[in-house]
Parts: structure tokens; C-alpha cells; sequence
């Protein structure tokens, strides 16, 4: 653990730093740099590959403006009427406008009769052309440089990071005038794909800085996998599955048409669940093995043909990426309570997106790009007004949960209290909150995948 200054430690400064390497954290970085401010961004990986999008394609949330309306709404009750209105239109008008801009950068969205169709990614290719363009722009890329803390001045406002430099065997600070977590949201060993890297890091560091979580009850969310490989969350093909118990008997699991989201939870409780996408037409199935071939691959590799057998299937904890909770914000520009610090992507609550629904796949990636570009505008417009002695500021470290550090550029504080911590009842006591309510020995562990 970080506990003191090393003695080569990397001393930067910026208008703006965001930490965090998916999408959401390209877009707060690109949009900060759009303002004329020096940005930094850093990433515990390296941005582009790290994280759950670049595992995988994606659906994103960008109906065309005839359909804005009917998105809205289907949407606001997905949410059992706990989103926000102004929120969801905002989110899709701003995904819808910053859609030509990614192919302005390189990326080539499939076109049909020769217009560019977007409304999903291939992961590893958006990625790539997001670092591309933050280079372009001039924004400084620290990678395998995890942040651990954030630091405050005296008046309670954000001043920058401190953190690791992996590679390198050192430490770094970096003094900003204001801050974007977007770091993604929480889902450490949940051995869903691109996830081990979604440790919530993110919602910790806001709350020793002084920030709030909001909607955390709505973050405990499962994603469906085959249970052969549970590392694939991709829900999508499973919307044309027909679902049976082990004798074979239908189960049903839709309504209207359309697969219920409570319906396989209950019945793994009682039993072992099979699928098979029987429902998929062959146009159906061209769109599974091409845009969602992740989805695709483990049945390609396990010699399995979906269409024609069944395969069981299993939950998967992916907590708050898939989920609602995350660092509480507090105005149009993702805010949070802490002057100078800002959230976007899965580091923030999307309750004003989901309500207390899943921001799963297309919502979630629109909400990146979109909340991604407000935080980084407001970040930027936060730092100006800072003057040009932002950086000269006192700051002190915030670390907490394991770090011990003294005070940077000025008087060393008192020591945290060195109270030992038992880690072992702190993970009980959140298994407790967030497994289901049966026991530990029976069904959940022997169908549900838990993270350990």
C-alpha cells in the first residue's frame, strides 16, 4: 500500500484530471481538452483494452429523433417510474449528436443503404479510436497507473490524485484543479468479462473525499450466462431462447413477447434452468454470430449448437455495472458534493436513467458518452475559475482504507487512527447485504456464480 512519499515519486500538474480508462473517462478527458485546458488522465490498466466495454460489443441508446419520444417513455417505465424525464431526453439527444463525431475520429459504424447505422460498438475498435483521438487533442495518458486517493485543499475542494505508477515502481501525484471519476462501477470478481477491473475504487474514493452513493439498493444486479462458461454476460441472444427445467418441461419466462427480467432468478431457486435460442430466425442468428460473436464463441468453442440444444444457464453478479448505485450527483454538469469533483459513466448513480431498472448495455453506453462530456465540461469550466494558482493550493491526502500518507505541501496532519481491520467480517458483512436470502451451502452455490 501507498504509505509514503517515494523518493522518485512522478509530480505532475493539470487543469483537469480524470481517473478511469473506458469510454465515459475518453469522453470527460476529450471533452475537458475541448476547452482549452491542460488534462490528464489516468488508468489502473491501459485505456483501450481495460474494462468491460473493450471485452466486447455493445448496444448503445441512439434512436433516431422520431423514435425519441417512445424511447423516452418505454424507458421512464422500465424504471418503475423512478428516472427522470429531462435526464432520459438529455442522454439520448446527446449520444444521438455525438455518434458522427466518433466517425469523424475513424470508427466505422456499419451503413445501410448508405447511411451509417449506430446504435452499437465493437468494443476493442472504440477503444482504440477514443485513445487515438485523446493523443490527437493533446491529452497526457498515464497507463498501469492506478489512482488510490484524491486530495483536498483547505477549503474542502478537490486538488488532484495520488497514486502508483506500476511499471515504473513509484509513486505519482498529480495536482488538478478539478477532478472526473470515471472508473468504472463495481463488479471485482465477478469473473464477468472486462470486469475484474471494476473494483469500485471509484465510489471509494469520492466518500473519503466527502461525496455521497445514491441508489445503492438498486445496485445488486445479475446478468445471464451459460453456465459452462459464466463469463459472458451478453443477454441479448437469450431474448429468442426457449427456457426449460431438467426434465425438459417449458418454463416460459416472458411477457408480452419479451423476456421477464424476474423470471430466472426465481427459477434457479428452484432448480437447474436449460436454454436454447430455438426462437431465433436465421436473420436473428446472422446478428448473434456477427455483432454480439462474444456472445457467440463460447457455444463455437464447446462445439454447441445453441439453435438445436439445450444449455444450461447461470447469474452472474455484476453489481453496479449492470446495476443503478454509484456516486451521487448533484447538478446537470455531474457534480458531486465535493466542489471540483465529478462522476460519469458507471462510477455515477444512473438512477436518473434507470430508476431502480437495469442501465445494462445501450443505456449504459449512452449514459458514458453522454455524462462523460458533461463532467468534463464542468471539470474544465471549474478549474478556470480557479485563477492560474489552482495548483499552488495545500492539499491533503484523503486515503483511508488502507493508506496512510501525510499531508502534501504542507503541515503533516495527524495519523489516521491505526486501528487494525477484520477483513474477513467486512466481506461477510457485504455478502450478507447482496447474496440472495438462502443458504450459503444450497442453491445459490451450487447455481448462481458468486464472486469470492
Amino acid at each position: 500500500m501507498l504509505t509514503t512519499h517515494s523518493e522518485n515519486e512522478l509530480q505532475l500538474t493539470a487543469d483537469v484530471l480524470v481517473i478511469g480508462g473506458g469510454p465515459a473517462a475518453a469522453w470527460a478527458a476529450w471533452a475537458a481538452a475541448s476547452q482549452g485546458v491542460k488534462v490528464i488522465i489516468v488508468d489502473k490498466g491501459f485505456l483501450g483494452t481495460s474494462g468491460a466495454a473493450a471485452a466486447s460489443g455493445n448496444g448503445i441508446m441512439a434512436p433516431s429523433p422520431e423514435n425519441w419520444d417512445k424511447v423516452v417513455s418505454e424507458r421512464y417505465r422500465s424504471g418503475k417510474n423512478l428516472a427522470n424525464l429531462r435526464w432520459i431526453e438529455r442522454v439520448i439527444e446527446k449520444t444521438w449528436l455525438s455518434l458522427p463525431l466518433v466517425e469523424d475520429w475513424g470508427y466505422r459504424f456499419p451503413k445501410e443503404n448508405g447511411e451509417s447505422v449506430r446504435q452499437s460498438y465493437y468494443g476493442p475498435e472504440y477503444m482504440r479510436v477514443l485513445r487515438k483521438n485523446l493523443l490527437r487533442v493533446g491529452v497526457q495518458i498515464l497507463d498501469q497507473s492506478p489512482a488510490l486517493e484524491l486530495l483536498l485543499a483547505d477549503d474542502g475542494s478537490v486538488a488532484g490524485a495520488r497514486g502508483v505508477q506500476r511499471q515504473h515502481h513509484r509513486t505519482y501525484l498529480v495536482r488538478a484543479g478539478a477532478v472526473v471519476l470515471a472508473n468504472g462501477g463495481c463488479a471485482f470478481l465477478s469473473k464477468a468479462l472486462g470486469c475484474n477491473t471494476n473494483t469500485g475504487d471509484g465510489l471509494l474514493m469520492a466518500v473519503e473525499a466527502g461525496g455521497e452513493l445514491s441508489s445503492m439498493e438498486a445496485s445488486n444486479h445479475y446478468a445471464i450466462s451459460t453456465a459452462f462458461n459464466a463469463t459472458v454476460t451478453r443477454g441479448v441472444p437469450f431474448g429468442w431462447a426457449s427456457f426449460s427445467d431438467e426434465a425438459g418441461n417449458d418454463l416460459g419466462g416472458y411477457v408480452n413477447g419479451r423476456r421477464d427480467p424476474s423470471f430466472l432468478p426465481n427459477a434457479l431457486l428452484k432448480g437447474p434452468v436449460y436454454a436454447r435460442l430455438d426462437r431465433a430466425t436465421p436473420e436473428v442468428k446472422a446478428v448473434i454470430e456477427k455483432s454480439h460473436f462474444i456472445a457467440y464463441l463460447p457455444y463455437k468453442k464447446a462445439d454447441i449448437d445453441p439453435y438445436t440444444e439445450r444449455v444450461p444457464v447461470t447469474l452472474v453478479l455484476e453489481g453496479t455495472v449492470r446495476g443503478t448505485g454509484g456516486i451521487r450527483l448533484t447538478d446537470d454538469s455531474c457534480g458531486t458534493k465535493v466542489p471540483g469533483l465529478y462522476a460519469a459513466g458507471d462510477a455515477a448513480s444512473r438512477e436518473f436513467l434507470a430508476g431502480l431498472a437495469s442501465g445494462g448495455g445501450g443505456p449504459n453506453a449512452a449514459w458514458a458518452i453522454s455524462t462523460g462530456q458533461w463532467a468534463g465540461v464542468g471539470a474544465a469550466a471549474f478549474a478556470k475559475s480557479l485563477g492560474a494558482h489552482a495548483n499552488e493550493r495545500v492539499a491533503r491526502p484523503t486515503g483511508q482504507a488502507g493508506l496512510r500518507s501525510p499531508t502534501v505541501g504542507g503541515t503533516p496532519s495527524p495519523s489516521p487512527s491505526s486501528a487494525s481491520f477484520d477483513s474477513e467480517a467486512i466481506v461477510r458483512g457485504v455478502q450478507d447485504e447482496m447474496f440472495p436470502n438462502i443458504s450459503r451451502h444450497d442453491t445459490r452455490s451450487k447455481y448462481l456464480q458468486s464472486p469470492r
